[in-house]
C-alpha cells in the first residue's frame, strides 16, 4: 500500500507565504492545501513533479510561482502558463490573483487531464485548460497580457512565438536559473527588467521582459 505524505497544515502555509511577503487569506490558504492533496496523491501514478516533500512543494511551487504576483505585479489580464505540467505558475497565480483570466497550456494529456481535475476541485473560474504545444497556438489566446512559464527550454523559439504578431505578449515572465539569464537578456524585440532574485534561493531567478513595440518609422523603412 502507497502511503502520501501529507499536505502540510494551514499554519505552515500560512508561515510560508509571509516570508514571501504574500497575502495570506484564508480562503486562499485552504485551497493550496487542497491543490496539494491533489498533487501528492496524483503524483504516485504520473510524473508531476519530481520534488515529493510536501513543504518544499509548497515553498518551490506555490511560494515561488506566487511571488510574481507581487513582484511584477500581477491583478488582471489574460495570461498564459506555457508548459504548465503540475499547473505551476499558473494555478498558484490564480490562486493569488483570482481577477486573472488563465490559460493553462499543456501538450502531455494525462497531465492536462490532472490539471482539469484541480480546477473542478477548487472551484476555479476564468481558468481553461489547453491540449497542444504553445507552437501550435495563436488566436485561442490572443490577446494575451502576460504569457509565463517556468523551467523552460529553448528560450528563442518561445520569446518569438510571444513577440510575434498573432499572440503579441505584452510582457513575458520568466522563472529561470542564473546561467540562462544572457541568452536571454540578448533576444530580441524585449525590453528586460532587472532579474529578481528569488526568496530562500541562491540562483533562481524572476525574469521580466516587455514586448516591444515597432514605431511607424521603423515599419515604414522594413517597407
Amino acid at each position: 500500500m502507497i502511503t502520501v505524505n501529507p499536505a502540510p497544515s494551514l499554519a505552515v502555509i500560512r508561515r510560508a507565504l509571509e516570508e514571501f511577503k504574500l497575502p495570506a487569506y484564508e480562503d486562499q490558504i485552504l485551497q493550496i492545501q487542497q491543490y496539494i492533496k491533489i498533487l501528492l496523491a496524483w503524483n504516485e501514478k504520473i510524473d508531476l513533479t519530481a520534488i515529493r516533500d510536501p513543504l518544499e512543494i509548497l515553498y518551490r511551487h506555490f511560494c515561488e510561482s506566487m511571488f510574481a504576483g507581487v513582484s511584477v505585479p500581477l491583478e488582471y489580464g489574460r495570461l498564459a502558463d506555457v508548459g504548465s505540467g503540475g499547473g505551476f505558475p499558473g494555478l498558484p497565480l490564480k490562486i493569488l490573483r483570482p481577477g486573472l483570466h488563465v490559460f493553462l497550456v499543456e501538450a502531455n494529456l494525462k497531465k492536462a487531464t490532472f490539471l482539469a481535475e484541480v480546477v473542478r476541485e477548487l472551484g476555479l473560474t476564468d481558468i481553461q485548460v489547453l491540449v497542444s504545444r504553445y507552437e501550435e497556438l495563436g488566436e485561442e489566446l490572443a490577446p494575451l497580457d502576460f504569457v509565463c512559464s517556468r523551467a523552460l527550454g529553448e528560450f528563442g523559439s518561445f520569446l518569438s512565438w510571444a513577440g510575434s504578431e498573432t499572440i503579441a505578449a505584452k510582457q513575458v515572465i520568466l522563472w529561470i536559473g542564473a546561467r540562462d539569464v544572457d541568452e536571454i537578456q540578448s533576444s530580441k524585440g524585449w525590453d528586460w527588467r532587472e532579474p529578481i532574485q528569488v526568496p530562500r534561493s541562491l540562483r533562481r531567478l524572476l525574469l521580466v521582459g516587455t514586448r516591444q513595440i515597432p514605431s511607424a518609422g521603423t515599419e515604414t523603412s522594413r517597407s
